[in-house]
């Protein structure tokens, strides 16, 4: 019980880290972009490397001796791109102009005048969709998360501060539009941070489904899936957004580095 607990509050830490981009949204006049662009690479870094180095091996592994090498391999790649194709339905139900991957960027210095002309309902309603897309999309991330925490917990650090990372330019994404319509920083803050709800939430359905019935295929496929949303999480999200807030150099350089950090972390554990 104490491993649950240990990994549902570590979810939970990444999920509700959209409250940072919601406070960095407050006190930022305008968006740090060479600062977000490394940040995102770096995440981005983490994922694909303990994805493909740690994640994936462990399922392969799990599989293969329960099933044999041949149809536990078959079967770690099926769940890996399983993986792959689960995210990417999420992200193409949501409508790209509430998706919360599409960048909203900080931008403070607009007079009271030029705020009035815009549409303010129809930016409460961005904000608002945006929350609930970000909801949608962070509910598998939650169960990846959760699921990574339970079956090794020093592999789950690294992992929950990459998506810690990747969760505050979504708070950012639901706090812009809804200060600009309704004025509120409180509101914003609070449907900021509500939509990181979906992680721990994700994690305890997750855990309340699967746990009955999990056995060694079971965590396989599930690792395995988990290894393939990682990797389509930053390829498809957080190298793009990276490249959009920066020059693409620095998304790469937090990249590369965010590579080396996990692989020295992986190395330190042995």
């Amino acid at each position: 019980m104490n491993d649950v607990l240990y990994a549902f509050m570590l979810t939970a830490i990444a999920g509700l880290s959209t409250g940072i981009g919601s406070c960095i949204a407050f006190f930022a006049k305008r968006t740090n972009k060479k600062f977000l662009s490394v940040s995102l690479g770096f995440s981005a870094g983490v994922m694909i490397y303990v994805s493909m180095i740690e994640i994936f091996v462990k399922a392969q592994d799990s599989l293969t001796s329960e099933l044999g090498e041949r149809m536990g391999s078959w079967l770690t790649v099926i769940g890996f791109f399983g993986g792959m194709l689960v995210i990417a339905i999420i992200d193409k139900l949501i409508p790209s102009e509430e998706n919360p991957h599409e960048i909203k960027e900080i931008d403070y210095e607009e007079t009271d005048q030029e705020r009035s002309v815009k549409d303010k309902k129809s930016l409460l309603r961005m904000g608002m969709f945006t929350a609930l897309a970000i909801g949608i999309h962070n509910f598998p991330e939650g169960l990846a998360t959760f699921v990574s925490a339970l079956q090794d917990p020093t592999l789950a650090i690294p992992i929950v501060v990459a998506i810690a990372i990747h969760n505050i330019p979504e708070g950012i994404a639901v706090s812009v539009p809804i200060y600009y319509a309704t004025g509120s920083k409180r509101k914003a803050f609070v449907y900021s941070f509500l939509s990181g709800l979906a992680e721990p939430i994700g994690a305890l359905v997750g855990w309340l489904i699967l746990m009955p019935i999990m056995n060694d295929v079971v965590f396989g496929m599930i690792f395995a899936g988990v290894a393939g949303i990682m990797v389509f999480i930053s390829f498809d999200e957080l190298l793009l957004a990276a490249r959009e807030y920066g020059e693409h150099h620095l998304s790469i350089y937090g990249l590369i580095a965010g590579m080396i950090v996990m692989a020295i972390s992986l190395l330190l554990f042995i």
